[in-house]
This record gives C-alpha cells, sequence and structure tokens, in this order.
C-alpha cells in the first residue's frame, strides 16, 4: 500500500450459510496496531457473496431480524435465476449490503455509536473469508 496507509487481513470463519459476524473488535486492534490517531479506517470484503455493515451490536435479534428481511427480500431460490452455481442470492445481498464501510477513527480509535458494531455478513457459507482494513 501507499506511504501513510496500514492495512491487516482479518480471517473471518462462518459457520452457516447466512451469518452476521461481529468483527469490531478486530477493526479496532487493526486501527491501534496502525498507530493512526486522527484519520479514517475501511474495511472492505473481497469476496462476491459477502459484505460488510456497521449496525446494532447489542441486542442479537438486531442481527436475525436483519438476516430474515434479507432472506424475504431476496429468497434463496428464484425461477428466474440463472447463475449455475446457485447461490444467486448471496451475489445479490452482498450488492445489496456492499463490500466496504468506513469509519473515522479519533484519539487512535474506531469512532462508532454506542449500539454500533462492524459486521462481516456472511451469505454463502459456511466459509473461510477475510476482511481487509486499511487506516489512514
Amino acid at each position: 500500500m501507499g506511504s501513510g496507509m496500514f492495512s491487516k487481513t482479518i480471517d473471518v470463519h462462518s459457520r452457516g450459510r447466512s451469518e452476521m459476524i461481529d468483527i469490531t473488535a478486530e477493526v479496532a486492534e487493526a486501527v491501534a496496531e496502525s498507530g493512526v490517531d486522527e484519520g479514517v479506517a475501511t474495511v472492505y470484503v473481497p469476496h462476491t457473496t459477502a459484505g460488510v455493515t456497521i449496525n446494532e451490536n447489542a441486542d442479537p435479534s438486531v442481527v436475525h431480524d436483519l438476516l430474515a428481511a434479507l432472506d424475504a427480500a431476496v429468497p434463496w431460490r428464484q425461477s428466474f435465476y440463472r447463475h449455475g452455481e446457485g447461490n444467486s442470492a448471496a451475489h445479490v445481498k452482498s450488492s445489496m449490503v456492499g463490500c466496504s464501510v468506513q469509519v473515522l477513527v479519533r484519539g487512535g480509535e474506531p469512532v462508532l455509536g454506542t449500539w454500533q458494531g462492524v459486521y462481516f455478513c456472511e451469505f454463502d457459507g459456511p466459509r473461510s473469508r477475510r476482511a481487509i482494513v486499511a487506516v489512514q
């Protein structure tokens, strides 16, 4: 990476087909390791059937509801899907959620609201995945 940027890869292991895995602590650890006091951290997921988002990490029912709503909006099987691997829903959900988020860094820590956490979103698991945290 260019000068002034630190990056770290986080390994993520999903156990189910659809899962939201809290990686907030790993993101905070990467920010701390970067030595950046004020800046921006980007969390990027280099996968086409996974994503990353920021949402509530206090009540687990929120994660359940998000996954259930995505399943309702994008059912696993549809007669119009053409992709041969059978995971078209995972590709659609990945594009809906997105593959990156940015978090401000202040005082050497990610700036997150009281109830916010960073989630790796698995849509085609179980798999071994990765997320890249770049801090500048």
